[in-house]
């Protein structure tokens, strides 16, 4: 699935650097790897990137999106992530595997973008359908 990826994000302008979808360290514990960063490993080495795994991390231990509605979600995630100052001035793309609503890459996004981020693309796998959320 990366190698689709990096093959369509041939195509783009590519960014400074690859920004894996950040766990809170319990869902870490509890998953033992984060699937964003091995994607974002992955396509890294195809295109010759540097993936920044701490430029931006997750600080609240939120509930999963999944089991939420959408104006929850949106809730669920105010205040979740953080970024340091490394990506300032940066064109960056954050990675993940699936995107349902949008929610959690458009807080992610927002973090960046307001941390000083002078772009911020979204790279995703997979695109998840799903009517009534």
């Amino acid at each position: 699935m990366a190698d689709a990826l990096a093959a369509r994000a041939t195509s783009l302008p590519l960014p400074d650097a690859l920004i894996p979808m950040p766990l809170h360290p319990n869902r870490l514990r509890q998953r033992g790897f984060n699937q964003a960063y091995e994607i974002a490993r992955h396509i890294a080495g195809n295109l010759h990137l540097p993936v920044w795994p701490h430029a931006a991390t997750r600080i609240l231990d939120t509930p999963p999106q999944a089991s939420l509605p959408l104006k929850e979600r949106r809730k669920n995630l105010r205040g979740a992530f953080a970024c340091d100052s490394r990506i300032r001035g940066k064109r960056l793309a954050i990675v993940d595997d699936v995107m349902t609503s949008g929610s959690t890459l458009d807080a992610l996004a927002e973090t960046l973008l307001k941390g000083g981020a002078a772009e911020v693309q979204c790279w995703v796998v997979a695109r998840a359908l799903q009517h009534g959320f």
